[in-house]
């Protein structure tokens, strides 16, 4: 998700911030799931909702849970944004770095375990795909020192320190192709077969 709250029950999203009503900058306004926020029907709602969730995910039925979990919105990021980072030694990214290559964004925390088996997951990616792909790590909420030991364990090519497990995956003409929220067990094979379609154009 781009911005806050969003609610996981492990790797499936239960509510958004739209549910609760809140609005990005130029998204307009209008009433979420949950609002208005103070009414006690809305927290009765939003419980009920998410109490139903935790019982589907603990029944071991997580396909009905999905099922049921709101659609998260990718084109929140409609394009590959403009950027200013750092990556770990010092080098400045920016966007027309990453020009022409297929580029997957992945913000992480090293105290989030799915993402570390993610971010192994890219390393091999980054090996398989070259040049035409491009890997960045945004790391949030992480020491550095911790960041530096996941990244050289791992082998992520472009570790930055900046919720997680997020991925966007854009095209090599910026545009968004995809998001991806939590650590599902399809996420691998999911981005992969999306990068595979991307590079065949």
């Amino acid at each position: 998700m781009t911005r806050y709250p969003a609610i996981f029950v492990d790797d499936i999203l239960v509510a958004k911030p739209k549910d609760f009503g809140f609005y990005g900058k130029g998204e307009g306004a209008g009433d979420g799931r949950y609002t208005p926020l103070k009414s006690a029907a809305s927290h009765d709602r939003f419980r009920a909702d998410l109490a139903r969730m935790i019982e589907l995910v603990l029944q071991g039925r997580r396909d009905d849970a999905r099922a049921q979990a709101p659609a998260a919105d990718a084109a929140e990021i409609k394009s590959l944004p403009a950027m200013a980072l750092t990556d770990l030694e010092g080098k400045p990214v920016a966007r027309a770095d990453l020009e022409g290559r297929a580029v997957l964004v992945e913000f992480w925390a090293t105290w989030c375990p799915p993402c570390q088996g993610t971010l192994r997951f890219l390393a091999d990616l980054q090996k398989r795909y070259g040049d035409r792909l491009a890997v960045v790590a945004i790391a949030i909420e992480s020491d550095e020192a911790d960041v530096r030991r996941v990244a050289a364990s791992v082998g992520v090519p472009m570790a930055i320190r900046s919720g997680p497990p997020t991925l966007f995956l854009f095209d090599p003409k910026g545009a968004t192709a995809a998001a991806f929220y939590g650590a599902p067990p399809t996420l691998h094979a999911d981005a992969q077969a999306k990068i595979e379609a991307i590079l065949r154009r």
